[in-house]
């Protein structure tokens, strides 16, 4: 104890302890496991120890710009051997929450996002709409423009979308 303080160092018996304590470990990716394109030193030899010991991984991302597929294609590239199963993204989460809430198969789902909500969504089973192409298209802005609406859907899901427009906001 200095000051009256424990010690704030984690001593090499404290983190044994702490990881034979915990079954499994959850890992944000952006800033944690990469930065950009470039794997963060030292991270394959942490998973590949935590493997080594049967601790559970996965990986969870807020960015929903990319499926579970597209991330472990990241991994790979990174030389990181992750399988679907392990990554847990918030495009993966919105289509779960959809699925588990018993959403009717008969309505659809907008999407404002990109291709990582509509992969996750479609290999739930729905039927969606929007994403990037619907970036390309325009509406007027004018007095009295009336839009017409797709009444069949049921649910929109919003993302991260480069392509955000005022058609979208519609």
């Amino acid at each position: 104890m200095a000051n009256g303080l424990p010690n704030p160092l984690l001593t090499a018996d404290a983190a044994r302890s702490l990881v034979d304590s915990v079954d499994a470990f959850l890992f944000d990716c952006d800033g944690v496991i990469w930065k950009g394109d470039q794997l963060i030193e030292g991270v394959p030899e942490t998973l590949d120890l935590l493997r080594k010991m049967g601790k559970k991984l996965v990986f969870v991302t807020n960015n929903s710009r990319k499926s579970r597929r597209q991330y472990a294609k990241k991994f790979r590239a990174l030389g990181l051997e992750v399988t679907e199963e392990e990554i847990f993204t918030s495009s993966f989460a919105a289509a779960m929450f959809l699925k588990l809430n018993n959403f009717s198969p008969e309505k659809k789902v907008y999407v404002v996002g990109e291709d990582g909500i509509l992969e996750e969504l479609r290999l739930a089973g729905f039927e969606c709409l929007g994403g990037p192409e619907d970036g390309k298209k325009n509406i007027l802005l004018e007095a009295n423009f009336y839009f017409e609406h797709d009444k069949s859907v049921g649910a929109v899901i919003v993302g991260l979308d480069q392509y955000f427009n005022y058609y979208k906001m519609q």
